[in-house]
């Protein structure tokens, strides 16, 4: 099940990579190093000014 669940997650970035001309490497690169790190800091950003709001 784990198997398919990984395979299934690396054909979507593979698609990604065809669709937007990027690659499956350079997809990846730009989903988990700079996507998801950037979220991640933006959401912190937004909960801490709702937190000192308070």
């Amino acid at each position: 099940m784990i198997h398919d669940f990984f395979n299934w997650c690396v054909w979507v970035l593979e698609v990604i990579g065809d669709v937007t001309g990027m690659g499956y490497e350079l997809a990846n690169i730009v989903i988990f190093v700079i996507l998801q790190p950037a979220l991640i800091l933006l959401f912190y950003i937004l909960w801490r000014r709702e937190k000192n709001k308070k």
